[in-house]
This record gives structure tokens, sequence and C-alpha cells, in this order.
């Protein structure tokens, strides 16, 4: 990732330099890469460019390229860190991070709260359709997200249909866990 984000900032700086655009100290502005992580395993990879290569000798350290990205790696956060924190990224992360449909719930109703205001209606939406995408994902039905234009339509829904869902993937896993138990039956017999 860090060889990768070398090449990304060095063709932003190369597309600066051809068109002239640079800070009101004629340089080019600094870059912050930021790496969001939402895998299942934590991240392991390095996060210094330096740390990719092997030692140099003394006199030649200097000249080891370096860069350092911001890892956000939303799995190391617990939600009762998250929780108190009133901004959008840490809504973000607890919702990928949702356990449970109360979670997800909490989360949109904090979402309401902070999304109110006229000015917000393009984030509102803009978590909306997120919130569509991710729900689309977890085995929802397109009827139930079909009409869904807001965040209040999105906390209606869910407080309708989340729970149905739970029963449904119940019933699946019983289901399921019968027709194991029958071939597991028939091949002792």
């Amino acid at each position: 990732m860090a060889v990768r984000l070398m090449t990304y900032i060095g063709l932003l700086y190369q597309d600066l330099l051809k068109s002239q655009k640079f800070t009101k100290t004629q340089k080019l502005p600094p870059v912050l890469p930021v790496v969001l992580y939402n895998g299942k395993k934590r991240w392991t990879a390095a996060t210094e460019v330096g740390d990719l290569i092997s030692d140099l000798p003394k006199n030649m350290s200097l000249y080891k390229p370096g860069l350092r990205y911001l890892l956000l790696d939303e799995g190391r956060f617990a939600q009762d860190e998250l929780n108190p924190l009133k901004n959008l990224v840490a809504a973000v992360f607890r919702l990928e991070n949702a356990q449970t449909h109360d979670d997800i719930i909490a989360v949109v109703d904090d979402l309401l709260l902070w999304l109110k205001a006229p000015e917000q209606q393009s984030l509102n939406r803009t978590f909306t359709l997120w919130i569509k995408r991710v729900l689309r994902s977890a085995r929802t039905t397109e009827q139930a997200l079909e009409n869904i234009n807001d965040l209040t339509e999105v906390r209606t829904m869910l407080a309708q249909t989340v729970k149905n869902w739970a029963k449904t993937w119940k019933a699946e896993g019983i289901a399921e866990g019968i027709e194991e138990g029958i071939a597991e039956g028939m091949e002792r017999v």
C-alpha cells in the first residue's frame, strides 16, 4: 500500500506541476495520504515506505525514501469508543461495525439529528444511498429499500423490517441445520 501511495502522490504532484498549480509560495501543496481500511482482519502492512526497504549503509540512509500514511482501521475502534464521538466518520465506523439492529438504529438516529439542517440535505442523501447499498448486501429485499430517499425513511424501514430479517435468518439457519442433520444421519446408516 505504501508503495502504491507513493505512485499516486507522485502522479498528483506531476499533474499539479503540469497545470502549474502551486501554493502562494510557489511550492507544491502538502499531501496527507489516508488509508481507510474496513476489512475483517486487522491491518498489518507497514505504514512507512522506508520500513519496506532493507537497511542502507549509514552514510546512505539520508537517501532512503520516506512516506508515511495515516491508517484508519475501522475494526480497531470499539463501539464504546465511537459512540460518544459526534462526527460523521465515527458514524460510518459505527455503521460498518454494527452487530445488532439497535446499533444500526442508534447510528441512524444520530445522523438524523446531525443532518437535519437544510444545508445538510446532500449529505443526508449520500448517507441514505450508502446505507441502502450496505443493507442490500446484508440480504434485504429490494422492495424494502426501493422507495427510501432520506434517513427518516431509512429509520422507519429499519424499525419495521430488521427484526423480520432476524427471524428469517434464524428460520433459514434452523432449516439448514435440519438438512445437515439428516445428511449426517444418512451417512451413519
